[in-house]
């Protein structure tokens, strides 16, 4: 029998204390396009391969502790945590938060920026999905909104932004810089000129800018590129290029023990 290599967790000291990683696509079971830690239940991956990939995503962080996440579309929308739920019954959103202890969250991505939040001191956590369209909509300040309606201070979060697309890798056109400069002129700042009618656009910068102007008090990045990494990272991008029919999901977790 093929021995499994462990999973990969990239730690954030920004969020030491509290049970939380990074996950890429080293440790799992799936093989093909998929190969490795998919945890995408949405991919064409097979259902069993990635429910056990989601397992051992779960357990390298809070072994046996439930893992909860949502049907992501790009949203704003926030979800409050009581009690988990099955996978099946995932609702829409693209962030969740929660005060409940031995409950993980899980935020997947394949590009987008993942994002993982804690007050320690509240005993409150949140973990979002930042893609371009919910950063801009707000997923962040709407998460941290969430957190003190928990009962958290937003000085007191810690917010780290994890793998995501660098902005070395993500090449936009014009429409789409418009669309940010249009919302605030600030926003120029995250876009590198390009080829004619295009630009290369800083994700990660913009989500953690997003963090610091909502008031967060300590805003950490990971500088980690999941375009340029294919042995660690699945990527949307890398997979369109490269022609391929499918790409898989990696996932960030946060929980409290």
């Amino acid at each position: 029998m093929e021995t499994v290599a462990p999973v990969e967790v990239l730690n954030a000291p920004a969020l030491a204390g509290t049970a939380h990683g990074f996950l890429g696509r080293r440790g799992g079971v799936s093989d093909g396009l998929h190969a490795g830690l998919n945890v995408g239940l949405g991919s064409d991956d097979g259902r069993d391969a990635v429910l056990q990939n989601r397992r051992r995503a779960a357990d390298a962080v809070l072994a046996g502790a439930p893992l909860v996440t949502v049907h992501q579309i790009h949203s704003p929308d926030v979800v409050t945590v009581s009690e988990p739920w099955g996978d099946d019954a995932r609702p829409r959103a693209d962030a969740l938060v929660t005060r409940q202890r031995s409950v993980l969250l899980g935020i997947l991505t394949a590009d987008c920026a993942p994002v993982l939040l804690a007050d320690r001191e509240a005993g409150v956590i949140g973990a979002a999905h930042a893609g371009w369209r919910g950063a801009l909509g707000g997923v962040t300040d709407a998460t941290v909104t969430a957190m003190v309606a928990l009962g958290a201070s937003v000085a007191n979060i810690a917010a780290v932004v994890g793998p995501c697309i660098a902005q070395a890798s993500y090449e936009v056109d014009a429409a789409f810089e418009a669309n940010f400069v249009a919302a605030d002129t600030y926003n120029a700042q995250f876009f590198k000129l390009g080829r004619a009618g295009h630009a290369w656009f800083d994700l990660e910068g913009y989500v953690a800018t997003r963090l610091t102007a909502a008031g967060v008090g300590k805003v950490e990045r990971l500088g980690e590129d999941t375009y340029s990494q294919a042995d660690r990272f699945f990527s949307f991008r890398r997979a369109t290029h490269a022609g391929e029919p499918d790409y898989g999901r990696q996932i960030a977790l946060i929980g409290l023990e």
